[in-house]
């Protein structure tokens, strides 16, 4: 049983990276699946459900990932983040943020809330991240360390809409820059 809820969810999370939230219906899922509507409905009784396990399942990963590179050098750290976008470039994929928020004021206020929660960790731990950075002299850059967070993570999320117009050369110019601007 939670094997078909972990599949559901991994389908769901595809589906809003690629073709956003409100561009998918049950159908979407349980056809690939090879489920009945049914049962993702046993599961997740409406669609904001399934988005909140995807929004949760995010909030993991992202932790998972601070956990592992917070001992490396800050450098080190936003490579790591800049890697796991481009691995979403390569797969033609939006980040969780910027897939949600052009559907923003169409979610449910509960994966609003999530996806504002989500946001504010990633911006956190980004702006950490450069300010100590910039202590240990790794970092070089104008600007108070939340304000360069806002511009890398935007630039990212930019980035990642621009490649699937232009192709994946363009996430890599605008993240070599993005860290060229800061070493």
């Amino acid at each position: 049983m939670q094997d078909t809820k972990d599949k559901i969810v991994g389908l769901a999370d595809q589906l809003i990276k690629t073709k956003g939230f409100n561009s998918f219906s049950y159908k979407d899922i349980s056809d690939p699946l090879a489920i009945k509507n049914a049962a993702i409905h046993y599961h997740f009784p409406n669609k904001a459900d399934l988005g909140m396990a995807v929004l949760e399942q995010e909030f993991n990963i992202l932790n998972t990932g601070i956990a592992n590179w917070e001992a490396l050098p800050e450098d080190h750290q936003l490579r790591h983040l800049i890697g796991s976008f481009a691995n979403k470039c390569s797969s033609h994929m939006a980040c969780i943020m910027g897939s949600l928020s052009p559907d923003y004021n169409t979610l449910p206020s509960n994966m609003q809330e999530r996806l504002r929660e989500f946001s504010a960790a990633v911006i956190k731990w980004v702006t950490q991240c450069l300010h100590n950075g910039r202590e240990k002299g790794i970092f070089s850059f104008k600007g108070a360390p939340e304000d360069r967070a806002l511009m890398i993570v935007s630039n990212l999320l930019a980035s990642l809409l621009l490649s699937r117009v232009m192709g994946e050369s363009a996430f890599e110019k605008i993240s070599k820059q993005l860290l060229d601007d800061i070493l």
